[in-house]
């Protein structure tokens, strides 16, 4: 049964959006709060202090408590492990997050997310149990991902990067939106709501991962939970809450899930095929010479490009010479962007100090920062790299054909 509380008549709530459920013995009050709103902290107070619930759950993931607990987290990063695993895009999302999240708390005056922190405070300040019921940050990006083609992926980072870069106040309409909605979804912007499968992955799974949480958090000692999640989650975080039938344990482990794909740049593969092809018909048409000549066109724009994007990047000299001497071997690691060289030689030789992790989240909101912190260069280093590669052999492609045609 779900029964939805008025949002003025319950004083309790302090006014905000609320819904209940009963199931299986348990009582859940959802309260909607709003990621940047004064009086959201006030319902979560007056609701946990009142006395009335055994437990308290949250939007939240441990990752994401840490980041609001702790503003040390980022320092205790080890950059060298992002590159090598593969994260540094994942990394760079989330600078953008928390640079977009900074500029919030600098406009309204209070941390978003502050009611969580302080529904997690207050809970085991009175001893209840606290759930953490929202799923990773890091695998609803790789599942969002998944989801988007290339040029999909293009847009999403162009949004992240305009947002990350803005030094305009955030507009009235989006902080309305804001108080309304999900944080990750307005750091993602209008293409959120344009793209359906991004908006699956980032609010329609996450209120059923949430609902499933809240189940496989069932204990009979419990029969009163205060859920407190953001007000976009509310109507359907309580529609499946009612009405999911499957066991929890599986369904979570399958919207926790991240399908692995045969990763095959079909893109990339498709211009090297096209380059090397066009190479082949040089040496065939024009002998060692054309060839030979043609060679020298491949290294020159892969490696010159990658080089430039590593210079722009205001990175070390052995960087930028990492990264002319390694972009011309892209088809022998398909695997491995050339930036993730040159970003590993960065970390080496300009390794980030203490103080450069600590600098992070306002070094994070301009572009001067970001060149300035030598975690961010690293960043910047590995970006530019690839997408001077990536320029460097689109180009080889024209010049090869010109030449073979011409």
């Amino acid at each position: 049964m779900t029964e939805i509380l008025p949002e003025t008549g319950d004083d309790l709530f302090a006014g905000q959006p609320v819904r209940v459920v009963e199931r299986d013995d348990v009582r859940y009050t959802l309260l909607g709060t709003a990621h940047v709103s004064h009086a959201s902290v006030e319902a979560v107070e007056k609701a946990i202090n009142s006395g009335r619930f055994d437990a308290v759950a949250v939007e939240l993931d441990p990752q994401r408590l840490q980041a609001l607990s702790d503003p040390d987290t980022l320092a205790k990063l080890d950059l060298v492990e992002v590159i090598r695993k593969g994260r540094v895009a994942l990394f760079a999302a989330n600078l953008a997050l928390s640079a977009y999240q900074r500029r919030l708390a600098e406009q309204l005056g209070i941390e978003p997310g502050a009611e969580l922190k302080r529904a997690v405070e207050l809970g085991r300040e009175r001893g209840l149990p606290v759930h953490l019921i929202d799923r990773e940050v890091g695998l609803t990006f790789r599942r969002a991902s998944q989801r988007l083609g290339f040029f999909g992926k293009l847009k999403l980072v162009a949004g992240l990067g305009a947002g990350l870069f803005s030094s305009e106040e955030v507009g009235e309409n989006e902080i309305e939106k804001l108080k309304q909605g999900d944080m990750l979804e307005s750091s993602f912007g209008e293409f959120a709501t344009e793209n359906p499968a991004l908006y699956e992955t980032i609010i329609g799974e996450r209120d059923r991962y949430m609902a499933t949480r809240l189940r496989e958090e069932h204990d009979p000692r419990q029969r009163e939970v205060l859920a407190v999640v953001g007000a976009g989650h509310l109507a359907g975080l309580a529609r499946y809450l009612e009405t999911d039938t499957d066991a929890p344990a599986p369904l979570r482990a399958e919207l926790e899930a991240v399908p692995k794909k045969r990763n095959i740049p079909w893109f990339t593969l498709g211009i090297l095929a096209i380059v090397i092809t066009g190479i082949a018909v040089g040496f065939y048409r024009g002998g060692l010479g054309v060839g030979t000549e043609l060679l020298a066109t491949w290294a020159m724009y892969t490696g010159g490009l990658a080089g430039l994007g590593c210079l722009l990047a205001g990175s070390h000299p052995l960087s930028i010479l990492t990264a002319i001497v390694v972009a011309p071997f892209k088809p022998f690691r398909l695997s491995i962007p050339t930036g993730a060289f040159s970003a590993l030689v960065e970390a080496r030789l300009r390794k980030p100090a203490y103080q450069d992790f600590l600098q992070l989240r306002d070094d994070a909101q301009s572009l001067k920062g970001w060149y300035r912190n030598r975690v961010t260069r690293v960043v910047l280093t590995f970006m530019l790299t690839n997408l001077g590669s990536m320029l460097g052999l689109w180009l080889t492609g024209f010049q090869v054909w010109g030449k073979v045609a011409g």
